[in-house]
């Protein structure tokens, strides 16, 4: 053995100094902050907000449901538990780093029955042993092949921040929109009571004189209307609160104890930072850097499976058929064992071409995934800017119709005017009322969505309580 190590050492040495040789080149990293914008394009400032952003929104309900969501939440626990399988296939990969080692036990009884018929001779035979085994890592076949199981385990973890990340954005906005369709019924609501008391003056102008048939008639055709769009809007609440429930792990039709009832206000615009900020803070990109470099571990892992591999076993066996001389008896064997691919039918090159093609997807995965998240806040900043100047337009709109609603009225009620133009003036301020609490809702949304793009590090603080409770319930 002393003599194969003295052989392939210079060629250990060769390969080392050829490989400390090789000029360094920029890292996946470094290529994709190259790749980004020094800023945004809205590069206004912003405040600091809280790293759960979901505080900004002063609401004690979402906070109590962000909670329960994290704990009971069932796509967070099938994530958790791929993460635990990947941290024990990381562990089963490092258990090569260490000898081998299993021991080998047997007993057993003969007899033979003498020709003569005396007695039997018998015959007590007893077996131990020991078998290690270990392989020389000498080209960091074993180690690269545990750090692709470690960057899968840490990029599964990343996957567990992830699912957090997107949870918190779903719950926040299934929440808003429950409380956008709870104004919505209590807004058409206010809207029926209105028609219906115009209705009702309408038929005591035409017991006067004052109003015709056909001014009945379409008042109750707005009254049926408003009527017919309540049951929309409780049926949507209802599907909203079981896809709310589903969200924090309960079943559908499950009392979610919602004490508020009116949408909050928009916070401040939050402190940005710069496009870098995302490679940290994002944790879909940590996961897909993850991935690229367990796939760099792999391609290291076929390239040193071309290369001779050095094993040493060694057995420690006794075999004896008297008890007194246990420990007297015992035969040591030690070997080194060398071995070299020779001729595979390119199995093993076909191998490392694969882990190449797959670094290269890896790489590109890797890099659309940094422009994504770049998109992603681009886009939210832009529909929030769009959302704000849409609603400020609809709130002019429903100030005009509201003016124009009145002026109707006044004519009508003079007998300037019949009650056409006061039929499309209040059907028109209705409409934009119901738009405008929709579009005060969509900018709460669009925040949110914000929120969700620019990441955070709470992602990582939350999976480490995951991880503690589980361990707990273990």
């Amino acid at each position: 053995m002393r003599r194969s190590l003295t052989t392939f050492l210079p060629l250990v040495l060769s390969i080392v100094l050829l490989s400390s040789c090789r000029s360094p080149r920029p890292t996946a990293m470094d290529v994709s902050k190259a790749s980004l914008p020094e800023q945004y394009s809205r590069a206004e400032a912003g405040v600091q907000s809280p790293d759960r952003w979901w505080l900004d929104f002063g609401s004690r309900d979402l906070e109590n449901l962000m909670a329960q969501a994290f704990a009971q939440n069932l796509t967070i626990a099938e994530t958790e538990a791929r993460l635990r399988q990947a941290v024990a296939e990381a562990r089963k990969a490092g258990a090569a780093l260490l000898p081998d080692l299993s021991a080998t036990a047997g007993a057993g009884v003969s007899r033979v029955r003498a020709n003569d018929g005396l007695a039997d001779n018998t015959t007590h035979e007893y077996s131990l042993g020991l078998a290690a085994s270990y392989e020389l890592d000498l080209w960091g076949r074993v180690r690269q092949g545990r750090r692709t199981f470690l960057k899968q385990a840490e990029a599964s973890r990343r996957d567990l921040e992830a699912a957090a990340a997107t949870l918190a954005g779903n719950v926040a906005e299934t929440w808003l929109r429950i409380l956008e369709q709870d104004a919505q019924i209590e807004l058409l609501e206010r809207q029926l009571e209105t028609n219906t008391r115009q209705l009702d003056l309408l038929k005591l102008r035409q017991l006067k004189a004052q109003a015709i048939a056909l001014d009945i008639y379409q008042q109750e055709q707005i009254v049926a209307s408003t009527e017919a769009l309540i049951p929309q809007s409780r049926a949507e609440a209802r599907v909203l609160r079981n896809q709310l429930a589903l969200l924090i792990g309960r079943a559908a039709g499950t009392p979610l104890a919602l004490s508020e009832s009116a949408l909050p206000s928009l916070p401040e615009v939050p402190e940005l930072g710069l496009p870098a900020d995302l490679l940290e803070k994002r944790p879909d990109i940590r996961a897909a850097l993850d991935r690229l470099e367990a796939a760099e571990a792999a391609v290291r892992v076929a390239r040193a499976d071309r290369l001779p591999a050095i094993r040493l076993t060694g057995k420690a066996a006794y075999n004896s058929d008297s008890l007194d001389t246990l420990f007297d008896n015992w035969i040591l064997n030690l070997a080194a064992g060398l071995t070299a691919p020779l001729l595979d039918g390119g199995r093993r090159s076909a191998e490392l071409d694969r882990t190449r093609a797959i670094t290269d997807e890896r790489l590109a995965a890797f890099r659309r995934v940094v422009l994504t998240a770049f998109g992603e806040v681009e886009n939210a900043l832009a529909r929030e800017t769009q959302q704000r100047e849409q609603l400020a337009a609809l709130e002019r709109q429903l100030a005009f119709a509201r003016d124009a609603l009145r002026e109707s009225e006044k004519r009508y009620m003079k007998g300037a005017s019949d009650y056409l133009p006061v039929l499309t003036a209040l059907a028109s301020v209705q409409r934009l009322e119901r738009s405008v609490l929709s579009g005060r809702r969509e900018l709460l949304v669009q925040r949110v969505a914000l929120y969700r793009a620019l990441g955070g590090r709470w992602t990582s603080e939350e999976a480490d309580r995951l991880a503690t409770e589980i361990s707990k319930k273990q």
